[in-house]
């Protein structure tokens, strides 16, 4: 019998740790990656702030497995919207659209996969060098598992931006084909 309520002592206590300790985690998860690319900022917005040149600087894109895309919405800025399906259980299905556009500044994406759902974004900042770009990731962190998980974002999306920004700096770096 003691022992039981031993166990029983050390289950509540890891309880109350578990629940509690979420409550002083924080309730919302933000990523963010910059680089500096050597081309001005107009001509680095004409890359992330078009969804049809997505693919030229996810990350994913590269995955094994077959990606199809859609778009929908407007051509270019606010309600351009880019849908996705792979048969790559990373890449999955989803849909981003652009929902801030301030050319050549800033531009902000709303992205649904699955059940998670999160707000990225560039900010292009002109330097003497070029343009500093600033990858951003938000999601919020509804409830008690959502905020301990909360903690690995750093390590799983901050990689992924900085490849994808090393991406992006190839392609905005690369000269321009003669015609």
């Amino acid at each position: 019998m003691l022992t039981l309520k031993r166990v029983l002592y050390w289950i509540s206590a890891f309880a109350i740790v578990l629940v509690g300790g979420s409550f002083l985690l924080p309730s919302q998860a933000k990523v963010s990656r910059s680089i500096e690319i050597a081309a001005p900022p107009e001509q680095v917005f004409a890359i992330v702030g078009d969804l049809r040149r997505f693919n030229e600087f996810w990350p994913k894109a590269d995955m094994e497995g077959t990606i199809s895309y859609a778009f929908e919405g407007t051509e270019s800025g606010l309600g351009q919207k880019l849908a996705w399906q792979s048969d790559n259980p990373e890449v999955g299905t989803g849909a981003t659209t652009i929902v801030a556009y301030a050319p050549p500044g800033e531009v902000g994406f709303r992205t649904i996969a699955g059940r998670e759902r999160w707000l990225s974004g560039f900010v292009l900042v002109p330097t003497t060098a070029g343009t500093s770009v600033t990858w951003t990731f938000a999601t919020d962190l509804i409830g008690v598992p959502a905020r301990w998980f909360g903690l690995l974002y750093e390590g799983r999306i901050g990689p992924e931006y900085e490849q994808g920004l090393e991406k992006l700096k190839a392609v905005a770096e690369k000269p321009a084909s003669p015609q």
